[in-house]
């Protein structure tokens, strides 16, 4: 289709000498998809959860037939309780797991940020992982360096920025900040996704990013997605679920449309295939809405 800035990366098989990588106690083979950001704790109306773009993300990614890896940090009293079984995982040391607090209201999501682990940089990435067919970039603390877009030449880079757009104040109460990086980092990217709600609604912004990037996505719930290619804009549609807990659903549009759109180099295919995906996810609480590979196989 000739959207894609990049050409196709070629699968590479190495193994990774890092001793805290790890896919269920065997060597780590070089990832088809790499996500680079925090997991998180996230403090529920259902309890404390697994969280974080690259938990949704890994698992969509993983249900869609990928060898997945993700590059973290979170304290080491962090339990994953099988939530990323088979998904390769390095883990930097942090005092402290990157831990937010969601509050769903009628004007929107409020959120409180109480702690922040390690930042993730170039350097942190193991030597194997280095030539993934497709990196994620899902920061949400401002972890992510944004020097990782230039790290892995050939591969697809897929982002989802709504980490560089958060500030927050003494109390932990998130808030939007202007992204003053974002002219570095779009243009490099194959793929952008985000929300209105990243940008406080913003539509000069959102503008402002489409011209930045080869592809933008924003995402709209129930009312589907809007896919801007150039000077082309479409809105593609979706049958609205009932909604249980909206939670991750814009991670999971964006694993599954970064691997629709790789594979198939059609942009609007791919928001189809991933609406599809997304809004079955909100109607399960938490991580029990992340696809399972039956559900994908039900999907046209």
């Amino acid at each position: 289709m000739g959207y894609l800035k990049h050409g196709f990366a070629s699968e590479t098989h190495q193994t990774c000498g890092r001793v805290n990588s790890y896919e269920q106690g065997r060597t780590v083979r070089a990832p088809d998809y790499l996500l680079i950001g925090h997991i998180t704790q996230d403090l529920t109306p259902w309890g404390p959860t697994l969280g974080g773009t690259a938990t949704y993300a890994a698992r969509t990614a993983q249900a869609l037939g990928y060898r997945v890896a993700v590059l973290t940090s979170a304290s080491p009293d962090l339990v994953l309780d099988g939530a990323l079984r088979g998904i390769a995982m390095e883990r930097l040391p942090a005092p402290a797991t990157t831990t937010f607090e969601n509050i769903y209201t009628p004007h929107g999501r409020r959120q409180i940020i109480h702690a922040v682990a390690a930042p993730l940089g170039p350097d942190a990435v193991p030597p194997a992982w280095r030539s993934p067919r497709i990196v994620h970039l899902g920061p949400l603390a401002r972890e992510c360096d944004p020097a990782l877009v230039h790290a892995f030449p050939g591969s697809f880079i897929g982002i989802t920025p709504q980490g560089w757009l958060r500030t927050w104040d003494e109390a932990g109460r998130v808030s939007l900040r202007r992204w003053e990086e974002a002219d570095q980092v779009l243009p490099y990217a194959d793929a952008v996704v985000l929300s209105p709600e990243d940008v406080g609604g913003d539509e000069a912004i959102l503008a402002e990013f489409a011209r930045l990037a080869p592809i933008l996505v924003v995402t709209l719930g129930a009312q589907g997605c809007r896919v801007h290619v150039g000077d082309e804009v479409r809105h593609i549609p979706v049958t609205p679920q009932e909604e249980v807990d909206p939670t991750g659903a814009g991670d999971i549009f964006a694993a599954a449309f970064f691997i629709r759109l790789h594979e198939t180099g059609d942009p609007w295919e791919a928001a189809r295939f991933a609406n599809q995906v997304a809004s079955r996810s909100v109607r399960r609480p938490g991580l029990e809405g992340t696809p399972t590979p039956e559900e994908i196989a039900t999907l046209k």
